[in-house]
C-alpha cells in the first residue's frame, strides 16, 4: 500500500464565493473530512502535491494521511468534483478511516498473463475486458492497491468470473455477498467478430484491385 501524504488547512470561508476565490488563486483546493465520531471538516489542500497525487492510480485506493493545521487524519478519497470544461478539481471529498472497522472501497484490477493466454497467442480469441474495478470491503491494514487477474490459462469461449480472482487475505469482494447470481464477468476470451474479418477482406480486395490497376 503506498504512503500518501497531503498537507491541509481548516476552511472557514465557506460558500461558493469563497470557492470561486480559491480557484482564482490557484493554489489550494476546497475539500472536507468526514466519517467517523467526528464533525465534518472543511479544509482547503494545497494543489501541486495534491494533483501530482492524481495522476497516480493507487492514490485512489491507499490511505492517505491528510495534516491539516498540525493535526493528521487517516482518510480515503471518496469523491472528485471536477469543472465542466476545465481541467480542474473543484472539490474533494475524504472518508475518515477506522482501523478497528472494515471500509469498502473500489479498487483496480490489472490484468496478467495476456502474452501467454492460450486463447489468444494458440487460438487467436480477442480478449474482452468486462471489469476494469471491482469494490472490495476489509480493514484499512488489508487494503490492496489493486487485484490481479491472471489470464495465463484462459482458452477461447472462456470466461473469469468474480469468485475467480485470488484475494489477499482479509479481503472480501461486495458483490460477491449478495450471492451466487452477482458472480459476474470479469474477462473473457472470444472469438474475433465477422466484422472484422470482413473488413481485412475487403482492404485486401481494394488492395489486390489497385495492384491489377498499376499493373495495367
Amino acid at each position: 500500500m503506498s504512503d500518501y501524504q497531503l498537507t491541509a488547512n481548516v476552511r472557514t470561508d465557506l460558500g461558493k464565493g469563497a470557492s470561486r476565490r480559491l480557484r482564482r488563486e490557484n493554489q489550494q483546493v476546497a475539500a472536507i473530512i468526514y466519517g467517523g465520531e467526528k464533525a465534518p471538516q472543511p479544509i482547503t489542500i494545497d494543489k501541486p502535491g495534491f494533483y501530482k497525487a492524481l495522476e497516480e492510480e493507487a492514490f485512489f485506493s491507499s490511505i492517505i494521511t491528510i495534516d491539516v493545521d498540525g493535526t493528521q487524519e487517516q482518510v480515503v478519497i471518496r469523491d472528485l468534483q471536477r469543472h465542466p470544461y476545465k481541467a480542474l478539481i473543484t472539490h474533494a471529498d475524504f472518508l475518515r478511516v477506522d482501523a478497528t472497522h472494515a471500509m469498502t472501497l473500489n479498487v483496480p484490477l490489472h490484468v496478467l498473463g495476456e502474452e501467454e493466454c492460450k486463447g489468444i497467442k494458440e487460438d487467436g480469441g480477442v480478449l474482452h475486458v468486462l471489469a476494469t474495478e471491482v469494490q472490495i470491503s476489509c480493514l484499512p491494514k488489508d487494503l490492496p492497491e489493486y487485484l490481479e487477474v491472471d489470464i495465463s490459462g484462459l482458452g477461447l469461449g472462456e470466461t473469469l468470473h468474480l469468485s475467480d480472482l485470488k484475494l489477499p487475505a482479509g479481503v472480501t469482494l461486495v458483490e460477491l455477498s449478495h450471492g451466487e447470481s452477482h458472480d459476474a464477468g470479469v474477462v473473457s476470451i472470444t472469438r474475433p467478430t465477422r466484422g472484422t474479418a470482413s473488413e481485412g477482406s475487403d482492404d485486401e480486395e481494394a488492395a489486390e484491385g489497385e495492384e491489377g490497376q498499376s499493373e495495367e
